[in-house]
């Protein structure tokens, strides 16, 4: 970590900056990313303990830097098995150095826009998610500033809604035209990318306060964060669908292929009615994990815009699921979808939420475990996700007279998923039953 007294003068000058400029901040630069230094004194957000004479803890820097994984992404790009990946993909300069790496794994913004304390050895920092803060942080720490200011006029990113929010994670745990991960970098041995909104934000862990007197927060992030996936996955698929390379096989099952071979008499996907479906055999499934799950959020909030999402799913893995499948139908399908996947976050992200919804939301996913598991690891993956967040969300807000063996009960959903190639759908759909037998009743 660096300097105790570095942070404070950084932080000291911005202070100072403010001060001379005016509340208006009308002579700073709005664009310039300063790094996390600028944050990191114990009179910003660098105290070791919460505060709470203030409406924030002031121990967020103290978070990231301690716990959060994100401090630790650019370090990760020297390890053995990133160094390993470089190998494999023939690059001409350590992952470290390289562009394709660093547009994740840290702030790999242009040369002209890092003022001078910037670092790009701070990995995914502060302004990764909340903007340049040349123009807003002195401004930020005066009385009676408000954020919207800061938002609409300074530069700042608006990570208290929760659209923007869940798109700037996606952003690299989805992926854009720009950065992304694709077949050829997962099978040099770089991970998958899963995503759920509330469930990660957790274990990041939070360095933040969600808003006071926003019942079920747990639900809307959940909700919220599934739609936004959904619309930015069906976004990627409609780019693929016109790109240089098609099929992009990461957009498919990965473990359609890449399971553990048994006995055909002994293989779940041979002996299970409907496996193929309409599927051509032999053509590996679309992922429709995002959809798979987030389906049983919409009852009662859109019918018309989820029967036709409904539609626009079935269609897609229709067209993906035979060989040479019509791109330019793929992706209008695609895009299609994910323009109703957009208008669902946004009423998703208006909505009330409550005990009922919940538990009908959790009832609904457990009792489909055999449909679900039937998908594949990765839908199965996203349930369990699921039921965690939502599990955790009840638990804050009901008193649940069962609570460990329902908690018992969820975990075994991700022991499941511990070895991807040799997850078995029939033992998962079992052990959704299992916690379907738990949940409260709506």
């Amino acid at each position: 970590m660096k300097s105790t007294g570095k942070r404070a003068a950084v932080c000291l000058g911005w202070l100072l900056l403010a001060a001379s400029v005016g509340v208006r901040g009308a002579d700073t630069v709005v664009g310039k990313y300063n790094g996390a230094g600028g944050c990191a004194a114990s009179s910003c957000h660098g105290s070791i303990q919460p505060k709470t004479v203030t409406r924030v803890p002031q121990n967020e820097y103290s978070i990231w830097a301690g716990q959060d994984k994100h401090a630790r992404a650019y370090q990760v790009l020297s390890n053995s098995v990133s160094v390993r990946i470089g190998k494999i993909l023939r690059l001409e300069h350590p992952p470290a150095e390289t562009p394709r790496c660093l547009a994740c794994h840290a702030l790999a913004i242009p040369q002209e826009q890092r003022a001078q304390t910037f670092d790009i050895s701070d990995g995914v920092s502060c302004e990764s998610c909340h903007g340049p803060a040349s123009g807003w942080l002195g401004q930020h720490t005066t009385k009676d500033w408000p954020h919207e200011r800061s938002v609409k006029e300074l530069g700042m990113l608006d990570m208290r809604d929760l659209v923007q929010r869940s798109e700037r994670c996606l952003t690299c745990h989805l992926g854009t035209s720009k950065t992304f991960v694709d077949h050829e970098l997962i099978a040099a041995g770089h991970p998958d990318l899963t995503f759920e909104l509330n469930l990660f934000s957790a274990v990041e862990p939070k360095h933040w306060r969600e808003p006071e007197g926003v019942a079920w927060r747990g639900v809307q992030i959940w909700a919220v964060g599934e739609a936004v996936q959904l619309r930015q996955g069906l976004d990627r698929l409609a780019r693929r669908a016109h790109g240089n390379t098609w099929p992009e096989y990461s957009e498919l099952d990965c473990f359609a292929c890449h399971h553990a071979l048994t006995k055909p008499d002994e293989s779940w996907r041979l002996t299970t009615e409907g496996y193929f479906h309409d599927r051509t055999v032999g053509v590996p499934a679309w992922n429709a994990s995002r959809y798979s799950v987030f389906r049983f959020a919409l009852h009662e909030l859109n019918a018309d815009a989820e029967a036709q999402l409904s539609a626009d799913v079935t269609k897609l893995t229709s067209l993906l699921g035979v060989l040479s499948g019509n791109r330019d139908e793929i992706a209008s399908t695609a895009q299609r979808a994910s323009t109703i996947a957009a208008q669902l976050a946004g009423q998703l992200n208006s909505k009330p939420y409550d005990a009922v919804y919940t538990v009908r939301v959790m009832r609904d996913i457990a009792a489909n475990g055999e449909p679900i598991s039937v998908q594949g690891q990765r839908a199965a993956e996203q349930a369990a996700m699921a039921l965690d967040s939502l599990f955790v969300a009840y638990k804050q807000n009901v008193s649940v007279a069962n609570e460990r063996e329902l908690r018992t009960a969820i975990d075994q959903l991700f022991q499941q998923l511990d070895n991807p190639s040799a997850y078995n759908a029939p033992r998962f759909a079992a052990q959704m039953q299992k916690v379907s037998a738990l949940l409260p009743r709506a």
